[in-house]
């Protein structure tokens, strides 16, 4: 999807036009023509009006219409469309992109930071909350909570959750994405000087905790760079308790916002805990992204 939003003038186009009907009456435009033997027709039709002064124009301000690819569509997945960040972007950025997202790309919008160099972003909308719990809570194989880890390379985990990686669920490769396109602008514009495109990250899970489950996780660094922490669910609705705690500035974050991530250093200074969660589910989404 270009990026780029205006009125182009272009020595081409093909497929699509809109034409100005009374420009083609005039006597000096007759001789225009789409018909040489031997040559593709949107060819001839183009070097003729630039022949006789006639510019051609792209207008991408606005969609105006376009196809859905439904090559990749697999029903066999819960909420399928949550996977096609790919292949239909345009849909899936309407579905579940949160509208306030583009205003904290604006270079006046300042951040929420709970704690020091934790930031706070409007990411998603509450539709992609509830769909990525569902496709997680569909596919139900979650880890027990302890260091062994049959997923990962060696089959130990430092951080022990009981969690579900997106490579289980197939979500991987458009996760990253994901990351790649809405996280990397937010992380360039708040970590001033560190540059990766594409970002890199081997972590990426959700994370469920209950009370009669695994209610809390005990102090950690993350295996990151950086980290971002996405809320899929509501405090004080979905569940009671819980929160990230910031053990060096003794800072809490308990009040997280549905589509919101937390955005804070991984390694070194940010050594944090899972609080504890009273009641309910609390589900997050984590990723640990390196250079």
């Amino acid at each position: 999807m270009c990026n780029f939003r205006g009125l182009w003038n272009v020595p081409f186009i093909s497929n699509c036009y809109l034409l100005k009907v009374d420009l083609f009456r005039q006597p000096s435009l007759k001789e225009v023509t789409f018909k040489v033997e031997g040559r593709d027709p949107d060819m001839v039709f183009c070097e003729s009006l630039r022949e006789r002064g006639v510019f051609m124009y792209v207008n991408n301000e606005e969609a105006y219409g376009h196809l859905i690819n439904p090559e990749w569509f697999d029903t066999r997945h819960t909420n399928p469309d949550i996977y096609e960040i790919i292949h239909n972007r345009q849909e899936w950025e309407d579905r579940y992109i949160s509208p306030e997202y583009w205003q904290s790309l604006e270079k006046t919008y300042e951040p929420s930071m709970p704690c020091p160099d934790v930031y706070w972003f409007p990411v998603v909308t509450p539709r992609f909350c509830k769909e990525w719990i569902e496709v997680m809570e569909a596919y139900g194989k979650w880890s027990d909570g302890s260091n062994k880890d049959t997923r990962l390379e060696g089959g130990y985990e430092a951080v022990p959750t009981r969690d579900i990686h997106m490579k289980q669920v197939g979500l991987e490769t458009q996760w990253l994405r994901f990351l790649k396109d809405y996280i990397r602008p937010l992380q360039e514009k708040t970590f001033l000087g560190y540059y990766h495109d594409p970002p890199v990250s081997l972590m990426n899970f959700v994370v469920r905790y209950r009370p009669d489950e695994q209610p809390s996780l005990r102090p950690h660094h993350d295996s990151s760079t950086y980290t971002i922490n996405l809320a899929l669910n509501t405090v004080g609705e979905d569940y009671t308790g819980g929160g990230c705690r910031f053990i060096r500035y003794n800072c809490s974050v308990q009040d997280t916002k549905r589509g919101w991530i937390l955005m804070h250093p991984g390694r070194l200074t940010h050594y944090h805990e899972g609080l504890k969660v009273i009641s309910g589910t609390r589900y997050i989404m984590i990723s640990f992204i390196d250079p």
